[in-house]
């Protein structure tokens, strides 16, 4: 299977217009009505309930419910007037001035609403109102959020347009020398006339007749000479501009940037990427963004990608729905591969009201929006139509796989389809006429089945589309020793919220078991089974992971919580032993303690204050680790492999907070973010892992505090509150730009010596 293509996000400019519409709604919720501005998630203003929240383990205790929405506004002077929703958690209801204009089910897939028919067309104000419900619980196995938690902007256009999404570029030939692209213009007529226009490509000049109320496209190819080739390593983007010209002026237009490349998938070359055999090292990824809660800001999807890109990730696997425009545009220009995946389950439910109640009116709707969106992206390698579906044991479930299947062909046939299977008893083999429909079959935790999968169907491609974090290692090797898997996709890349407990590790006299026991763990929130925390911090997993996948990985050190030192620990099945990059186990004196460093040196030398205290050596065999027992003792550990070092020192008491922002000068357009990694230090400038300082965070001049938290997914301080407790020596505070230039100055106060820091917003 051979797919060429190009993609990327299309915007347009000129007569059709987009006004982002995010500023100034009165949000009424539970009585109470405030001024809010999107993306807008009241589920994460309100906190956990602590085991009491209706969104039960799944939602992580939260309490959803409905909510209300209102905004004013003059009727702009265009012919068509639209407002487009990047996403409602859930079920939206818009009306526009006393009348209902349009709805929607699913909360992750965008939707638009034609406010025309129902504008005032003299001077008085517009009102939209929307209103969302997702009272009806448990919906969701994850945090989904509550509300319009994604952007909204107002659309005007003329009635003759390039529809909505509708440029779509490919490149169906490509060489070095050239590449041919292909470019399909869909012209939308709006009006009660009969219309002829002139969609303009670059040189090429195409004829439309498009009849009243219905839409026509037409298609024109050009080449592009020595094309550079997207993958993850260059990410190059094109670009092409599209005009509709009506009685020679320029009506209408749209810019188009795409990604010229070439890939293919097959049982005995794998995944080849621009003639080039690339394994897939991929993470799962959940919508929500940790500490923001679902509020789907651009800096925060950006952010995401770059975390996953920074930890050696090169493919990202939306679960188990489409993600952001942002998230997409991302993965475009950081150079990271995407399966965009539409739904978790189909019509056997997981939760009482979830997809399953509304998927046969709308899951032809729903994928059709998310393709239209998505397909000119460069980085979507693969559509997945599904993840674990119940009723794998009725054969009607191939037909239902088929049904998905058609629906993304009607709009793309360049990038095949996936589907995450999953068998909880020994029937595994009974998926193979499912497995059929599939072009990539995907494992979630099964890929020990790959071997007589294989012999029973040679032409199987495979990748592990879910797989158990602490199999990183046995899961690289499969991947690197048999062509026909071509990757593996961990659950997860970074923590979330929802999903509560999953990943946990306990001490012995906890409440016992894997996260599903008994109900679920009230005293948890969230998901601690990700490569990288909600904070950001990467865990020794995620330098492990990423050494396996890139010999250049930097070394890297890290010591195994002692068993005992806390408590006797107790693993399950998605966590990993809680490993730390700490040397500060005061009380521990003399007992040993596991240092483990990561290296594809073959000689690991190890320190501890200039004294040698071993050498091991490193290879396949030991899963390219050095794992050395060491008496503790404060001081300095210190490995050597390869002419590289690192140390760990053990640390004092708390002296000092430090105050890290990502970047220090925001956009003064109300959606910019400042992300503040806050650490407790020593006196000589060491983190103190175990420190849990109470802190409060100020924002003051041309900026707010959107959240303060920390990394444990048991505290039910809401993250919107200034008041955090540091974590393992760690928090996050996020700062929101305004609508206005100036200084932003970031104070915040502890038992510790007061620090500030000071932002520009311009």
């Amino acid at each position: 299977m051979t797919m060429m293509l190009v993609i990327a996000v299309v915007t347009t400019s000129g007569m059709t217009k987009k006004q982002l519409f995010d500023f100034g709604w009165q949000f009424t919720h539970d009585g109470t009505t405030q001024t809010v501005d999107l993306p807008h998630d009241w589920d994460i203003f309100e906190g956990p309930n602590a085991g009491k929240g209706a969104t039960g383990t799944g939602g992580g205790w939260f309490e959803a419910g409905k909510g209300e929405y209102r905004k004013t506004f003059k009727t702009p002077d265009d012919e068509i007037v639209k407002l487009h929703f990047e996403g409602v958690y859930q079920k939206a209801e818009v009306y526009v001035n006393g009348q209902k204009a349009g709805q929607h089910h699913y909360g992750y897939t965008p939707f638009t609403v034609d406010m025309t028919p129902y504008l005032y067309k003299d001077k008085r104000e517009n009102e939209v109102i929307v209103k969302v419900d997702n009272s009806e619980q448990p919906n969701c196995r994850w945090y989904s959020g509550s509300g319009i938690y994604r952007h909204v902007w107002l659309e005007t256009m003329p009635a003759l347009h390039i529809a909505e999404n509708g440029v779509f570029v490919t490149t169906p030939e490509v060489s070095a020398d050239q590449a041919r692209v292909q470019v399909d213009v869909t012209v939308q007529n709006e009006s009660q006339a009969d219309r002829n226009a002139t969609v303009v490509v670059g040189s090429a000049q195409l004829m439309v007749a498009v009849k009243a109320g219905e839409s026509k496209s037409v298609s024109t190819t050009f080449f592009v000479k020595d094309p550079r080739l997207w993958s993850p390593e260059t990410p190059t983007l094109y670009e092409t501009k599209v005009e509709l010209k009506e009685a020679g002026n320029i009506i209408d237009n749209a810019t188009a940037k795409y990604g010229i490349r070439t890939f293919s998938f097959d049982a005995e070359n794998g995944f080849v990427l621009n003639g080039k055999k690339v394994l897939i090292n991929g993470a799962c990824v959940h919508h929500d963004d940790g500490v923001l809660g679902a509020r789907a800001f651009d800096d925060a999807e950006i952010r995401k990608v770059r975390q996953m890109k920074e930890a050696g990730f090169n493919l990202i696997r939306t679960s188990h729905n489409p993600t952001t425009r942002a998230f997409l545009d991302a993965c475009d220009s950081l150079g990271m591969l995407v399966i965009d995946e539409a739904f978790d389950g189909w019509r056997t439910q997981k939760n009482p009201y979830d997809y399953s109640t509304v998927i046969d009116s709308c899951f032809r709707q729903d994928i059709h929006a998310m393709v239209l969106r998505d397909r000119n992206h460069p980085s979507i390698i693969s559509w997945s139509i599904g993840n674990e579906v119940i009723e794998r044991k009725d054969i009607r479930v191939v037909y239902t796989a088929r049904q998905m299947k058609q629906a993304i062909h009607e709009l793309d046939t360049t990038r095949p389809v996936t589907e995450a299977l999953c068998a909880w008893d020994s029937d595994w083999e009974i998926y193979d006429p499912h497995a059929e429909v599939l072009d990539v079959a995907g494992y979630n935790y099964m890929i020990f089945k790959h071997a007589s999968d294989h012999e029973r169907d040679p032409k199987r491609i495979i990748w592990q589309t879910e797989s158990y974090p602490r199999d990183a290692f046995s899961n690289w090797a499969v991947t690197h020793d048999f062509p026909y898997v071509v990757g593996d996709i961990v659950w997860t890349g970074l923590d979330y919220l929802g999903e509560s407990a999953i990943g946990r590790y306990y001490y012995e006299g906890e409440r016992p078991g894997e996260h599903w026991f008994d109900g679920g763990f009230p005293e948890w929130h969230g998901a601690y089974c990700g490569d990288v925390d909600i904070t950001g911090w990467r865990k020794p997993i995620s330098h492990y992971r990423e050494m396996l996948w890139h010999k250049d990985t930097p070394l890297y050190m890290a010591v195994k919580e002692p068993d005992g030192y806390h408590g006797e620990i107790k693993t399950t099945m998605w966590s990993v032993w809680p490993t730390w990059e700490s040397w500060t186990w005061p009380g521990w004196e003399g007992k040993p303690v596991e240092v483990e460093v990561y290296t594809r040196q073959p000689e690991v030398k190890l320190y501890l204050d200039d004294q040698l205290i071993g050498t091991k050596h490193v290879n396949r065999d030991t899963e390219f680790k050095a794992v050395f027992s060491v008496p503790y003792k404060a001081g300095t550990l210190r490995a050597e492999a390869g002419g590289e070092s690192v140390t760990l020192k053990t640390a004092g008491e708390p002296a000092r907070l430090r105050l890290t922002p990502d970047h220090t000068v925001m956009t003064a357009d109300g959606q910019s973010l400042t992300f503040v990694t806050v650490e407790v230090l020593d006196k000589q400038g060491a983190l103190v892992p175990e420190a849990a300082i109470p802190c409060e965070a100020s924002v003051k001049g041309a900026g707010t505090l959107l959240a303060f938290a920390s990394a444990d997914l048991k505290d039910t301080e809401p993250y919107t509150s200034p008041r955090v407790k540091t974590w393992k020596g760690r928090t996050l505070l996020v700062v929101r730009s305004m609508q206005k230039g100036g200084s932003v100055n970031v104070t915040i106060k502890s038992s510790l010596p007061t620090v500030s820091l000071s932002l520009k917003s311009k």
